[in-house]
């Protein structure tokens, strides 16, 4: 491949990122345009080869990225070029799943290839192990190939299931689907249900706050427990915290530009609003690790008690009647160590399942 010429040809052409949109394309060269999108627009060099040039250096760099993370395997295009906004790349062949899907049943042999593409994915480092039909393609040997994989890297939050994937496939092909995990592998097949539901909770969750914020506190309570299931609790709510942030964007940008707020708007207040949830978040970790008394601070309670106020904790706080935490407390002397220290184990394992709680609100 002649570079120099293909670095003449890139420097005619301008293309410019559009909010939610595909890329504005100016092309001054000889090369013909084959497709573009959100990031870029591709461009056909030669009979195996394209370029595809980038709005911006960041996505360049991380397609670029994503890419060579795949090189040693056949998933992917192979490499060429690079330049800081262009990437020469082998031009991908046959026909993308959504097309294939039309006139085709999803067969086992195909959701075992899927399966495959999801476990290479994870082999090689990508962050997001997931994929949207449209961008992965069977060749003629029955083999797939993947393109548009920047998304896949660099990124703080990921559904922990492959989403894109299943939603895409649509409802029938779905099904279909995720019969055959459960088929070929039971338990993978019950952590994505598991999630599934989990992300099924957190919009309930979103509808409640939405509809009536102060009244129905309990029953964000009891629908976010259903959340906290696993022994690892502080990955897990780490892990919640991510899913429920993705569903409750996605919820709220529908929400506000339905009443006409503008997009731009809409996406500060979101990402403020999760910045300070990021922040509350580490200072209870930072909290816990400066206890010298194997308890922590919860920042929680800490608000509550300004004033002069306390709360009880666990199921005291629900069968006090209203009585004071200081006469609970007098209540307590003459216990034995043993039930203190259950009191204090369960005081300690509920501090991030009370973060995750509350930061909804």
């Amino acid at each position: 491949m002649d570079t120099t010429y293909l670095e003449q040809c890139v420097a005619n052409i301008k293309v410019r990122n559009l909010v939610n949109e595909d890329v504005e394309v100016e092309n001054q060269s000889p090369l013909t345009m084959i497709g573009k999108g959100r990031q870029g627009a591709v461009f056909q060099v030669t009979e195996d080869i394209c370029v595809k040039v980038f709005g911006n250096n960041e996505d360049c760099e991380r397609e670029y990225y994503a890419l060579a993370l795949g090189q040693h395997t056949n998933l992917f295009p192979k490499l060429y070029h690079k330049g800081p906004l262009h990437i020469a790349m082998e031009i991908i062949r046959g026909v993308d799943l959504r097309e294939y899907l039309q006139s085709q049943p999803l067969s086992k042999e195909l959701s075992v290839k899927l399966i495959e593409m999801l476990i290479t994915f994870k082999e090689i480092g990508y962050e997001r192990i997931d994929h949207h039909k449209r961008q992965i393609y069977l060749q003629q040997d029955g083999s797939l190939k993947v393109i548009d994989v920047a998304r896949t890297v660099w990124r703080d939050r990921v559904y922990p299931y492959p989403r894109k994937l299943l939603n895409s496939l649509g409802t029938e092909n779905k099904e279909v689907f995720l019969a055959h995990v459960q088929e070929l592998s039971p338990v993978l097949y019950d952590e994505w249900i598991h999630y599934i539901r989990m992300e099924e909770i957190a919009s309930e969750i979103y509808q409640v706050l939405l509809e009536s914020p102060k009244k129905n506190v309990d029953m964000v309570k009891a629908l976010s427990d259903k959340l906290l299931t696993t022994n690892d609790e502080e990955r897990y709510v780490i892990l919640m915290a991510g899913l429920m942030h993705k569903v409750f964007k996605e919820q709220w940008v529908k929400t506000m530009l339905a009443r006409g707020e503008e997009t731009s708007k809409v996406y500060e207040k979101i990402d403020e609003y999760w910045d300070k949830q990021k922040r509350e978040f580490k200072a209870l970790k930072e909290n816990q690790g400066n206890d010298h008394g194997g308890d922590s601070v919860d920042p929680i309670d800490a608000e509550s008690q300004k004033g002069g106020k306390k709360k009880g904790k666990g199921k005291e706080a629900h069968h006090d009647g209203g009585k004071k935490a200081g006469n609970a407390n007098s209540k307590n002397k003459g216990k034995d160590t043993k039930k203190q220290e259950k009191d204090k184990s369960k005081k300690k394992k509920g501090k991030y399942s009370k973060w995750l709680t509350f930061g909804l609100m």
